[in-house]
């Protein structure tokens, strides 16, 4: 029986630890080419630290109260990855800018997904943000990091449509789950080289073999695409 390469990934979180929950959830499967080294937190009693160490995974705080500057804050994190053995750093929720020597550092090796399509509504309150805007698709967008905002080579998007009458909480509860099943897929295909940053773009290849089993649809996964109410998605342009 082959065994299937892992890349040890360390996940960086600020709160409940969500898109988290859901990398960890694919680590389980033996045939998923990641393992999940460890979670590093900035913020103290954040809940997602308590959902790893519930599974075995090691948990670090590294708050930024506790160093005199950003560039000391972003060494201390960049040092806990080294002691993981870390090859891919995956943000999960991380709601710190990061420095520049941090980001170029792992450039090519560091993703973030956002609660947007992106390049539309970077930044916080995209929820809000889209339903003032009247936008009749939302969605999330899984990216390499760059030093500007949520500026980064795009790997994978999913969208959902917004109904009417939705308000931020449940548009956010309905691109929540379309993040859940993105991720994962995303890491999955940074971890085996078929996507990967190259001259500022995201560069794709050896997706052949998975788009005939319909896992390579990269705006919405085959299998983990959401079910949508044909007649409601009919109403949401009056």
């Amino acid at each position: 029986m082959s065994t299937v390469s892992k890349k040890r990934v360390a996940i960086l979180i600020s709160g409940r630890g969500s898109n988290m929950g859901a990398l960890l959830d694919a680590a389980v499967d033996p045939a998923y080419p990641i393992e999940i080294a460890g979670v590093i937190s900035d913020t103290p009693g954040a809940a997602g630290l308590g959902i790893a160490a519930a599974r075995g995974v090691p948990v670090q705080v590294i708050a930024r109260a506790d160093h005199a500057s950003k560039d000391a804050h972003d060494g201390a994190i960049d040092a806990a990855i080294a002691e993981l053995n870390a090859e891919i750093v995956a943000l999960a929720g991380y709601m710190r800018l990061l420095t520049t020597p941090f980001v170029e550092k792992w450039q090519g090796r560091m993703i973030n997904i956002h609660p947007a399509l992106l390049p539309s509504f970077k930044g916080l309150d995209t929820h809000r943000r889209a339903l003032e805007a009247g936008t009749r698709l939302h969605g999330c967008t899984v990216h390499f990091v760059t030093p500007q905002m949520d500026d980064g080579p795009i790997i994978a998007q999913a969208a959902v449509p917004v109904m009417i009458g939705d308000d931020a909480d449940t548009l956010a509860a309905r691109v929540l789950k379309a993040e859940h099943g993105l991720y994962p897929m995303a890491l999955k295909l940074v971890a085996e080289g078929k996507a990967r940053m190259q001259g500022g773009r995201t560069v794709f290849s050896g997706l052949a073999e998975d788009t005939a089993n319909g896992d390579a649809s990269l705006s919405a996964p085959g299998p983990l695409r959401e079910e949508i109410d044909l007649e409601q998605l009919a109403r949401i342009t009056p």
